[in-house]
């Protein structure tokens, strides 16, 4: 009769340290929603002359005053404005910028303070008579 309380110990040691181990897993924490981006205009890899605008759209996760875009590592003025439960931005690439390629980096927090990054390459050549 020993034996089987000793067993019958053993058996709910082993399975309240696993149903503990479940309930401290990273699935139980809160997720974390990014906030995401698209509708990037021009569309990547285009080629497109000096100062032209480019546009993109971000998802109502976005705290829209943490959105940040920069050009070749340049900040870059932006207009947002929000527009059925998202937000559009659009800005001008830097005068300076001519012959090159060029990445449009955007940054932002979300409304949870999740951190979330896109962009995307355009090719800036200037105008040729």
């Amino acid at each position: 009769m020993n034996i089987t309380k000793l067993f019958i110990l053993l058996m709910s040691v082993m399975f309240s340290t696993h149903a503990a181990a479940y309930g401290s897993s990273s699935s139980s924490k809160k997720a974390c929603n990014k906030p995401k981006f698209a509708h990037f205009t021009p569309a990547h890899l285009s080629v497109v002359a000096p100062q032209s605008e480019f546009s993109f759209q971000a998802s109502a996760l976005t705290n829209p005053d943490s959105i940040e875009v920069s050009v070749k590592k340049q900040p870059v003025e932006i207009t947002i404005k929000e527009i059925n439960n998202a937000y559009s931005i659009t800005g001008k690439l830097p005068a300076d910028l001519i012959d090159t390629y060029a990445r449009v980096d955007i940054k932002a927090i979300g409304t949870n303070k999740c951190k979330g990054s896109d962009g995307w390459l355009l090719k800036i050549e200037s105008v040729k008579p």
